[in-house]
Order: C-alpha cells, then structure tokens, then sequence
C-alpha cells in the first residue's frame, strides 16, 4: 500500500470525469488499498480515485471514528429517495483548510460494486449518504466549492494558490 499525492484545488485534472471500471481486477483492489491508506494519513472519512489522479470510478469511505467500517464503491450509481434537501458544512481533502455548507438530498440508495466485484445495494441518510454525494461528484469533475457562491470560489482558489505557492 502507498499513501498518495492528493490533488488540490484548483488543479484542472480535478475536473476529469472518471471512467467505469469494466472489471475488477487485482490492479483496482490495490487502488482501493491505496485510497484507504491515503485517505487515513490525511486524515479524511471518503477519497475518490480522481482526487490522487486516477481517473476510475473508484471510491472510498469510512465515517466511523474508529477506522472500523471501511466502505468500497465501484461503478457507483445514486438515485435520491427523498427529494428533501439537508444543509451540512462540508469539507474536501482537495480543499485543504475550507468548509462551506452545501445543501444535498438527505436519503439516497446506491447500487456499486464491492472490492471483489460483487453488486450491491444500500440506502443511506446522514453523514454516509453526504459523503458518498460528495465522493460522486469528485468522479463526475465536480468540487464542494462548485454548490457555493462564485465569489467565495474565487477567494478560497486565491488562498490556496497562495498556499500552494508558498510552499513550491
């Protein structure tokens, strides 16, 4: 297992949306490896594929406090059981240093494949069901910072840019 370079905002490949997986091999077992690794050292609770540069439609999650429930999505599809959108302040290990609240649908089912390949299929609310919408959208080319005002976009790019070249 390696622990990754996570890509930062505004890096333009954070925009690339992620292939399917056509099969899950070996290879895509030892990225699912790497994504818990990195996302653990981060330390964060979900890492897409594309956020270390790998544009597959790969990733992870673990909201328990004790690193015990690591969860793996492959191919993942949501559709929104519940229209009723929840405000939650949200963060993004792309966007180190920066939360803003971001209104998603509060109940979701999701249907992906399992490390192994195996389908499935879950319903989730709570803080499970924001991080997967979160971790989705990091596959489709999209950021947390995208639901915010264009304004606050532009501050947050200029801080981190700043940051990014302090520390070049």
């Amino acid at each position: 297992m390696a622990v990754l370079d996570i890509l930062e905002f505004p890096d333009p490949r954070l925009r690339t949306r992620a292939e399917p997986v056509a099969a899950v091999t070996d290879a895509t077992r030892a990225l699912v490896d790497d994504l818990f690794e990195t996302m653990y050292a981060a330390p964060g609770i979900g890492l897409a594929a594309t956020q270390v540069n790998v544009h597959q439609r790969v990733l992870v999650i673990d909201v328990s406090q004790d690193r015990s429930e690591p969860l793996v999505f492959i191919n993942p599809e949501v559709t929104v059981l519940n229209p009723e959108l929840g405000e939650y302040d949200e963060g993004c290990l792309s966007v180190p240093g920066f939360y803003e609240t971001v209104q998603r649908p509060r109940r979701i089912s999701v249907t992906a494949l399992d490390r192994n390949g195996d389908a499935f299929s879950r319903e989730l609310d709570g803080l499970l069901a924001v991080c997967l919408q979160h971790e989705i959208d990091h596959l489709d080319g999209k950021l947390f910072v995208d639901y915010i005002s264009p304004v606050k976009r532009q501050r947050i790019r200029k801080k981190l840019q700043k940051e990014q070249r302090r520390q070049a």
